[in-house]
C-alpha cells in the first residue's frame, strides 16, 4: 500500500494534498496523460466545474481499465488556464478523490486548445 509521507521540517501543503507519497517495492505503477473536460462523444462542456469533473471521470476510467482506482493515486499534476481556476480545481479534486490524498502539483498556463479549463495528469501504484 502507498504511504503519504509528512513532515514538519517543510512547508505544509496549501490545501487537501500529501506532502510526498511512498511507493512499495514491486507496486505496478501507471502514468496517465494529461485529461481534459472531453466526455466520449467529444461534447466540451462549457461550464468550468463539469470541466474539470469531466477530466477526473476521464481519469477514473482509465484507472479502473488498468484495474486500479482512485485510491491508488500517488501524483497529480495539475494545469488550469486562469488563476480563476484554482478553486474550482480545488473544490472538484477533494470532492472526487473523497479524502483520498496523493501528492500534487498546479500550473496556471495556456493549454493546448483555450476552451480546456484544465488538464490533469496522474500517476497511480499498486502494490502486486
Amino acid at each position: 500500500m502507498n504511504a503519504t509521507i509528512a513532515t514538519q521540517k517543510a512547508p505544509p501543503p496549501f490545501s487537501n494534498y500529501s506532502q510526498a507519497v511512498e511507493v512499495p517495492a514491486g507496486a505496478r505503477t501507471l502514468h496517465v496523460s494529461g485529461q481534459v473536460g472531453n466526455t466520449l462523444t467529444g461534447e466540451l462542456p462549457d461550464d468550468s466545474v463539469r470541466q474539470h469533473e469531466q477530466a477526473w471521470l476521464n481519469i477514473f476510467a482509465i484507472l479502473d481499465a488498468a484495474g486500479m482506482s482512485k485510491n491508488d493515486l500517488v501524483d497529480v499534476l495539475a494545469i488550469v488556464n486562469n488563476h480563476d481556476q484554482v478553486a474550482t480545481y480545488r473544490e472538484v479534486r477533494d470532492r472526487m478523490l473523497e479524502g483520498h490524498q496523493c501528492a500534487s502539483t498546479m500550473l496556471v498556463c495556456g493549454l493546448a486548445n483555450p476552451d480546456w479549463k484544465v488538464e490533469i495528469a496522474v500517476k497511480a501504484a499498486k502494490a502486486v
